[in-house]
């Protein structure tokens, strides 16, 4: 690997780092955030900032879902490096402007923004990493962009923690008094910006190069919707809709759902009883998707194959789902955290997943379809909590409901990859319907 693609390497795993970051920074500190500028006093005013961070999530995914569509179209005509960094800016600055921001509807529209531009930076660096190494270590590099950037979570985790005393140095030292999420929004802003001064702008996809000079169709999505392109796009997008089903169903919704329904035993601390918090069952899992996907990784090139890795995620994720369900009644907190970070680990393939569907096309539409299939994998997360949602208020329980939703997310996952070609080693450079 030569330095400017080492370089770049390193630039693509830091985006993804302060994508990973953002995306579940606003999970830790919404109420946080909510809470600093609307009335809680009341149950029923309880009930309005729960609905109202529903309702700023939503807008998040939707930005998500425009933004995958924008910036692999963008992507495809004029370049991986403008979606890059421009996604990288954008959701940078929607971080700065989003601590600043004491309105719902102005919350609502800069979460909109940072939906937008996280949806591009995934993208945009797997296709680059894919075209510039070899056919054999292209799976090394998004391996490396993954694992890295699943630390985000961690780290935003971390930083919440420490927030308070963050904004009483900010205090201290510039006299400006900010509170704790504010702080934390701002430093993943501030991340994302420093990363723009890596200037690797020399770095463009010699196939994309390549591609622009040649009279064909760019980023057209209706491509995609062909009797031959279809099928394997949509299989793409449902081979990762269980890495969203546990963690947007079976971890984020650990504190108020699944530890009441497992009677997770509390831990004892200073005389006191604390229970599972969503923010550190959430950093545990990310913890685990990052060995998740180092391992898958590093199994991928050895077995020399992306199929037999995610068909073995899957398996392996149904059954540990299965005991999570059944077999984990009255664990302790640690016990908890522990399945936690087993369910990340689990679904770590997520870079075996982005790399398959930035391999079953041409350099012609590649950045649109590797921009597209983790977002709208990322959107499944509504539908699939809104069924989880509507099958408790139908008398299910939770368990129950859960495990209804996992038996069709990892089936369908699993039809999916078991009917996808293989495509390790596969060379990338041809132009879709010009093979």
């Amino acid at each position: 690997m030569d330095r400017k693609t080492l370089l770049l390497l390193i630039v693509a795993s830091l985006g993804y780092f302060v994508d990973i970051y953002d995306i579940t920074l606003f999970g830790i500190v919404k109420q946080e955030s909510l809470e600093s500028f609307m009335p809680h006093a009341t149950k029923a005013q309880e009930d309005i900032i729960t609905n109202t961070g529903i309702f700023l999530f939503n807008m998040q995914m939707i930005g998500m879902l425009i933004g995958g569509l924008l910036w692999g179209i963008l992507g495809d005509k004029k370049g991986r490096l403008t979606v890059l960094f421009g996604s990288i800016l954008l959701y940078s600055l929607a971080n700065i402007i989003n601590a600043f921001v004491f309105d719902v509807n102005a919350y609502a529209f800069t979460r909109l923004l940072a939906g937008i531009g996280l949806a591009g930076e995934l993208g945009a660096g797997i296709t680059l990493v894919a075209e510039l190494m070899t056919k054999e270590n292209r799976g090394y590099g998004t391996m490396v962009i993954v694992t890295f950037g699943a630390l985000g979570a961690v780290t935003a985790e971390m930083v919440h923690r420490n927030s308070q005393g963050l904004a009483d140095w900010v205090n201290n030292t510039f006299g400006y008094e900010l509170m704790g999420w504010q702080v934390v929004y701002i430093l993943g802003g501030v991340m994302g910006l420093l990363l723009l001064a890596m200037r690797v702008g020399s770095m463009e996809s010699g196939m994309f190069k390549k591609a622009a000079a040649e009279n064909v169709k760019k980023g057209n999505m209706a491509m995609l919707f062909t009797r031959k392109n279809f099928p394997k796009y949509l299989k793409c997008i449902l081979i990762g809709v269980p890495v969203w089903y546990v963690i947007g169903i079976l971890v984020f919704n650990s504190q108020k759902v699944f530890a009441p329904a497992l009677g997770v035993v509390p831990n004892i601390v200073d005389g006191k009883e604390v229970g599972v918090v969503n923010g550190v069952a959430i950093m545990y899992a990310y913890i685990g998707l990052s060995v998740g996907d180092l391992i898958s990784g590093l199994l991928s090139q050895l077995l020399k194959s992306r199929k037999k890795v995610v068909f073995i995620y899957l398996a392996f994720t149904l059954l540990l789902v299965l005991y999570f369900l059944f077999f984990a009644k009255g664990i302790s907190v640690s016990t908890y955290y522990f399945f936690s970070f087993l369910l990340g680990a689990a679904t770590g393939y997520w870079a075996i997943f982005v790399t398959i569907a930035a391999e079953q096309f041409g350099t012609n539409i590649r950045s649109t379809v590797t921009n597209t299939v983790p977002n709208f994998v990322r959107g499944s997360v509504w539908p699939v909590t809104t069924l989880f949602t509507s099958l408790i208020k139908g008398g299910n329980s939770p368990i129950t409901s859960a495990l209804i939703i996992g038996i069709v997310c990892l089936g369908i996952g699993l039809w999916a990859i078991m009917s996808l070609k293989e495509t390790f080693s596969k060379d990338l450079d041809y132009l879709e319907g010009h093979e």
